[in-house]
């Protein structure tokens, strides 16, 4: 644990990421109440404000992975962080003039942004940590990202109510800025020559090819795929397992959210004592099986320790099943294809987010809030399943057989060996 801390680029990123999520809390906190207050509560905007953050991802994570692969990291995160702080001070300006609409814009500029930066940080780790350190980088960095699940909408409401959407803005892109002068303190290390050949749309085709000739990619993207579409079936009907089954006031469900954040913490915790010895077929079938069931468990419920319980142990085993993930994405692919590998995979999770949370609602009124459950639970099921075959690479194997099978899937593209 003291060697991480002691690598002046894990400790650099650390930094800026935590500045950042300050500043992505702020604003995301002071933008809800700004445009709740101002459309009189209308869901729609509010609505709105979710949809712009994920609609980004579909339409650019492709493209975004693809470039950051092109890219200098340093560079593009240093950009990203200024935009992103740009757009705010432009949002800033627009509603001091009554275009408060204007957020949604804030908001898309945001998210399209960080498509192009977050694979670059995954680079970053990648080619500057060393390989026995990485489970103990991603354990720190999922357990940074539960306490901001807990603390991130303490944080934005304490501004907006002490100071208002103004200072809330100007300080979010304070912080942006503060991130990317810390940011530049990192070696400027040139792009490899690898990363720089063949057209844009040729370097998408080989990240696909690359997963696609990648088992334990393929079980990863399989997992995102029902992961997100279970999710968005349950996601917007949670409330009435407060309300229905629990026959609990609906503001009751942010403490069994905060049980989940506080179950990724301790099991983010528990994660990087242990991330050394974890096995990845075990952690990833065993902690997607125990999804499917705490799925089940909740909804059949009608008792609040039952549920409560569920709900935090659930967050322990997310956390393993993230750490082990994450750690084999900076591990065993290939530096050269970071970025298009995370743009192939994410728009899995989303977008199938984005169709079972509109298919939630009608399935619900044909069926049964238990039925739909069930069925969230048996898709994830499914994913256990199929990660269970799948024969999961060592790390000595894995990078020859992704190289070689995907430079021959790809139109024999230069690959980075």
């Amino acid at each position: 644990m003291k060697s991480i801390w002691g690598n002046r680029i894990f400790l650099t990123v650390f930094v800026t990421d935590t500045l950042e999520n300050i500043g992505i809390w702020i604003r995301n906190m002071a933008l809800l109440y700004y445009v709740m207050e101002t459309s009189g509560n209308n869901p729609t905007a509010v609505s709105l404000l979710t949809a712009i953050e994920l609609v980004p991802i579909l339409l650019f994570s492709i493209i975004g992975g693809a470039l950051a692969d092109r890219w200098n990291p340093k560079r593009t995160m240093m950009t990203g962080n200024l935009l992103s702080a740009l757009s705010v001070l432009l949002i800033v300006y627009l509603l001091w003039h009554g275009m408060w609409v204007a957020v949604f814009f804030a908001t898309f500029i945001s998210a399209v942004v960080s498509q192009f930066s977050q694979p670059s940080s995954a680079k970053l780790l990648k080619r500057h940590i060393p390989e026995e350190h990485v489970g103990v980088a991603v354990s720190i960095s999922q357990s940074m990202s539960a306490l901001f699940l807990l603390g991130g909408p303490v944080i934005g409401s304490f501004f907006y109510e002490q100071w208002g959407i103004y200072p809330s803005l100007i300080a979010m892109a304070a912080l942006f800025l503060l991130s990317t002068l810390i940011l530049s303190l990192l070696p400027d290390a040139a792009t490899a020559p690898e990363e720089q050949n063949g057209t844009l749309f040729s370097e998408i085709k080989a990240g696909f090819a690359y997963v696609k000739n990648h088992p334990s990619l393929r079980g990863i993207a399989l997992a995102f795929a029902c992961l997100g579409l279970a999710s968005g079936l349950i996601n917007p009907l949670e409330v009435f397992l407060i309300t229905e089954r629990l026959q609990l006031p609906k503001e009751s469900v942010q403490w069994f959210v905060a049980l989940e954040g506080l179950g990724m913490l301790v099991g983010g915790v528990f994660a990087s004592l242990s991330v050394q010895r974890l096995n990845s077929r075990f952690v990833i079938t065993g902690g997607l099986i125990f999804f499917a069931l705490s799925i089940v468990v909740e909804a059949l419920s009608v008792w609040v320790v039952v549920t409560a319980s569920m709900r935090f142990f659930t967050g322990i085993g997310m956390a393993f099943l993230e750490i082990v993930i994450g750690m084999r994405m900076i591990k065993f692919v290939d530096e050269a294809y970071v970025g298009r590998v995370n743009g192939t995979i994410t728009p899995l999770l989303v977008g199938l987010m984005m169709i079972g949370s509109f298919a939630a609602g009608p399935l619900m009124q044909m069926t049964s809030l238990i039925s739909v459950f069930v069925i969230a639970g048996a898709i994830v099921l499914v994913a256990a399943w199929g990660c269970s075959r799948i024969p999961w690479e060592t790390a000595s194997d894995a990078p020859a057989l992704e190289s070689k099978e995907a430079a021959r899937s790809a139109d024999s593209l230069p690959v980075h060996e």
